[in-house]
């Protein structure tokens, strides 16, 4: 059965931030997933540290005059349980997301992925190919970058650290430390009014358990993209890549630049001094990179 809401393995209480959408029993664990719209299917996955609400403040409403749309939480993270303490792969993630589009009934979709997100929806394609019609990166985390994440990602995600330090961090973070973080994720944009009280920072700061969960997967993710890449000249499919040149979270150069060479069927639009939120602060490139996949996909 399904976890109540706030309750799952996920982790701790809602913090004033209960499910927007259904609760879906796979694996073991529970998907949230949030449904609107008709039309051709459209498929939204969170970067890191974040949850389906990111895509609610804006983007699900701009999409769903003209597509259904469904945006998931990632596993492990907002109201979706984790699959294992190890840190989810974006191929595990697919998997589960899979089964739960398959449950909801969704066809033949363009599967949206902004920065984390982006590596489980090339994988989704790589792994699933008959439930993905085109792909879509904002910001995509898709290729093997050099160096490494540094000493939190190191520390936080040993068994040492997610027992001892990312308790603490979760309990004693101040409102102050979010909202310059999050101010740094969309510089050097100014995130919209808002959207720090909309997306709702307590469901991955306040809660121990995601925040495990969330450093876990970031810190484990390169070896699983260094290993898509070598696949990604198989693929056919439509994929739109969009990103900005002054993203310094996930920098083009790593990202978006040397993936539009390796797939035989990429489009990449760079946008001009914008950084890793596009959806947010190029609401209409993002878009347009939607309707595009979806037409070059036979969806419209």
């Amino acid at each position: 059965m399904p976890s109540a809401p706030g309750t799952g393995k996920g982790g701790g209480p809602d913090h004033g931030y209960p499910p927007v959408g259904r609760l879906l029993p796979v694996g073991g664990g529970v998907v949230h997933a949030l449904t609107t719209g008709s039309g051709p299917d459209v498929v939204l996955l969170h970067g890191a540290s974040g949850n389906l609400r990111d895509f609610t403040f804006d983007l699900v409403g701009r999409l769903a005059r003209d597509f259904r749309v469904t945006a998931f939480d990632r596993p492990g993270l907002g109201h979706s349980d984790p699959l294992h303490a190890d840190g989810e792969s974006p191929a595990e993630q697919a998997a589960v997301l899979d089964a739960a589009a398959g449950m909801l009934g969704l066809g033949r979709a363009v599967i949206v992925g902004h920065s984390f997100g982006g590596s489980v929806a090339m994988a989704w394609a790589l792994e699933h190919p008959e439930r993905v019609a085109a792909v879509v990166t904002l910001a995509g985390a898709t290729m093997p970058w050099p160096g490494d994440l540094g000493p939190w990602y190191r520390i936080a995600s040993t068994t040492f650290g997610a027992a001892t330090v990312v308790p603490l961090v979760s309990g004693w973070l101040p409102d102050s430390y979010a909202r310059n973080s999050v101010a740094s994720i969309f510089a050097p944009q100014q995130p919209p009014d808002g959207y720090l009280e909309h997306v709702g920072i307590p469901l991955t700061l306040r809660r121990a358990a995601v925040l495990r969960s969330n450093v876990r997967q970031v810190a484990g993710l390169k070896p699983h993209v260094a290993a898509m890449a070598r696949r990604y000249p198989g693929l056919s499919i439509p994929v739109e890549i969009v990103h900005g040149t002054a993203d310094t979270i996930v920098p083009a150069a790593v990202h978006a630049h040397p993936m539009s060479r390796l797939l035989p069927n990429a489009r990449l639009t760079k946008l001009p001094g914008i950084g890793h939120m596009p959806h947010h602060v190029a609401p209409d490139a993002t878009l347009a990179a939607i309707r595009s996949a979806a037409v070059r996909a036979g969806l419209n």
